[in-house]
């Protein structure tokens, strides 16, 4: 039975996650937590916001207390690797959460930030290391860390990892493995690519776990559609944010430089926002999402790759401002609400263009969305798009210039003998 899960772990590990107000499994945690305490590989299909952090973390931490291994510096036991700074943070707090009550040194490394700390944590010995791949192997090669005492190894949000092009680092550090180990691999999708990279992570014969992905969160969000027309979509997304209930949301649009823009339209007009991209730096990351966590700010405009990893209760409402490219991020996206049991909403704002991208997301998830029609800028055109105009014009290649015309040399200015000298 699912309520029995928790009651296999350590008592140490029992207290810190009934202080964290954990009551019974997730069904990705009630899947997955048994084969990882019998020492299984397993691979795991769950979407963010289903509790698969916990679902590795805690079992891991329960076979490492219970070996009593001793951890030498700069070789750790447990290695989980994340695609992105915030979740590998993310994933380092609830570790640290965790393991309140046992002797375990965790520690985090990743890139955008000074690397001397991070040696530094290594050097006094670290049993269960949460890291991003580009640093991680900087550290290696830099000869602060080997990777051959590794007992178990994560990989986390695989597909994400495929998509910001990680498969050659992860190869590398795969060569560095010792072939004996428990590999446990966790994806929100398995398409083709990525169950070949599953089998090359996981060698054995693995458990397969899979939640889902229209069950539970999905269920527990309520959706809508607002139809507008291009030019009236940020004075509807104020229109949205005006209302009461929405005070801790996240807002997608699809490309970086329209996220800072949006945050700074946004500021001007009175919603205390901030922008959160690849290109921020860490600490301006950090600094982001610790002022969306206080409720300093109201909005957090995300862009996909950088909202991996947000882990915010009481997140109210995710609006996409833009729909995404792909019908499954959507998924991904609304799934930073109705986190933990809570209910949540989740409102599109669609153009015309975007017709398409909305039948394709409804086919995935196996529904029609509900659709808002009595909002002050509903634009009937989109709603009824349909051909040419209901399909998202792709970006087309900026024209190669002519190539220029090449400049005459300057005339030489004649010469003339010095005066006093003969010629």
């Amino acid at each position: 039975m699912a309520e029995d899960v928790f009651a296999r772990l350590n008592p140490a590990l029992r207290k810190a996650i009934a202080a964290m107000g954990y009551k019974t499994p997730t069904p990705i945690q009630a899947a997955a937590i048994p084969p990882v305490l019998d020492g299984r590989d397993v691979m795991g299909c769950a979407q963010t916001g289903t509790g698969k952090t916990a679902a590795f973390c805690l079992p891991l931490l329960h076979r490492l207390a219970a070996a009593h291994a001793t951890v030498r510096p700069g070789h750790p036991r447990v290695l989980i690797l994340a695609p992105t700074r915030e979740l590998a943070a993310q994933i380092g707090e609830n570790l640290a959460a965790y393991a309140k009550g046992l002797a375990i040194p965790t520690a985090v490394v990743f890139g955008g930030v000074s690397i001397n700390p991070q040696i530094e944590a290594i050097r006094h010995g670290v049993a269960v290391l949460v890291a991003t791949p580009g640093r991680l192997l900087d550290l290696c090669l830099q000869r602060h860390l080997a990777l051959d005492a590794i007992d178990a190894v994560v990989l986390d949000e695989a597909d994400r990892m495929l998509d910001m092009g990680f498969l050659p680092d992860i190869k590398k550090i795969l060569d560095r493995l010792p072939a004996k180990r428990q590999s446990l691999f966790f994806s929100a999708t398995l398409a083709p690519e990525v169950v070949a990279l599953a089998k090359q992570f996981i060698r054995g014969k693995a458990v397969t776990v899979r939640i889902d992905p229209g069950e539970p969160t999905v269920e527990r969000i309520r959706q809508r559609v607002l139809f507008v027309d291009k030019e009236n979509k940020f004075a509807l997304l104020k229109w949205v944010l005006d209302s009461p209930k929405c005070f801790r949301v996240i807002v997608f649009p699809r490309m970086k430089h329209g996220a800072d823009r949006l945050a700074k339209q946004l500021n001007r007009d009175g919603f205390p926002a901030a922008a959160l991209h690849s290109d921020k730096s860490q600490g301006a990351r950090q600094r982001a999402l610790e002022a969306f966590r206080t409720g300093k700010i109201q909005v957090l405009v995300a862009t996909d790759i950088a909202a991996r990893g947000i882990d915010v209760d009481d997140v109210t409402h995710v609006i996409n401002y833009d729909l995404p490219d792909e019908p499954e991020t959507y998924v991904h996206r609304i799934g930073r609400t109705a986190r933990a049991g809570a209910e949540g909403e989740a409102i599109s704002l669609v153009c015309a263009h975007d017709r398409e991208v909305l039948r394709h997301i409804e086919r995935l998830i196996g529904k029609s969305i509900p659709q808002q029609l009595d909002h002050p800028l509903h634009s009937e055109a989109a709603r009824t798009a349909m051909g040419a105009d209901a399909v998202r014009p792709k970006r087309q290649p900026r024209p190669t210039p002519p190539p220029r015309a090449a400049k005459p040399a300057p005339a030489r200015p004649p010469r003339f003998p010095r005066p006093g000298r003969r010629r």
